[in-house]
């Protein structure tokens, strides 16, 4: 069987949440990952010194834990894929299909270990304005703090895309503002395209 883990990622409100789960919607044999899963408790997260939450930090994720999930995927996709769908596969179909990981968060490409295993790597982004105000209606437990945008949202964000450019490259930027329609159907095609190549390698 072949492997293909295909990274989503971008930044706070910019859509990939809503991209990844209807790219797995839309993937047979697909899995789905979410950073947001593992996040530390809030009360072992530092707080900077205008006392705002540092959760926009790899230090605030259980990046271990989520690797090891990661793996236990690249080892056998199949049970991976019995366990969360409750469907026995065919074993000449299992053998000789393409399984796709979607892995989707903020800070996936930041991350070394993980930023290593993509095969196709996308990232969602929107202007300031658009990212303050998508935010600003979104209800976060514990709640946004007054001025947790601007005095520690926004600048992380530019911090981590930087420390992202600087480790990795070819990934494909997407403009967030753009239909979820047109974006699905662009990153779809693309890894179509790909799934498509790897198994013309059985033929």
């Amino acid at each position: 069987m072949k492997r293909l883990i295909v990274g989503i990622g971008g930044m706070t409100n910019g859509g990939k949440t809503t991209l990844s789960k209807s790219l797995h919607q839309r993937i047979p044999n697909s899995c789905l990952i979410a950073q947001d899963s593992y996040f530390k408790d809030e009360s072992i997260v530092p707080v900077d010194q205008n006392g705002f939450k540092q959760f926009d930090t790899l230090d605030a994720l259980h990046m271990d834990k989520m690797m090891s999930e990661v793996n236990s995927w690249r080892r056998d996709p199949v049970s991976i894929q019995k366990e969360k769908t409750g469907l026995d596969l065919n074993l000449s179909s299992a053998n000789t299909g393409v399984f796709v990981l979607i892995v989707e968060g903020f800070l996936i490409f930041n991350y070394r270990p993980l930023n290593d295993l993509f095969d196709k790597k996308y990232f969602l982004e929107i202007p300031y304005d658009v990212c303050k105000k998508r935010r600003s209606f979104r209800v976060y437990t514990p709640p946004d703090p007054p001025g947790y945008f601007d005095g520690y949202v926004w600048p992380m964000y530019l911090k981590n895309r930087q420390d992202m450019e600087a480790l990795t490259s070819e990934i494909v930027f997407l403009d967030g503002l753009k239909p979820k329609e047109e974006l699905l159907a662009t990153v779809f095609e693309e890894v179509s395209k790909e799934i498509t190549r790897l198994k013309a390698a059985y033929m």
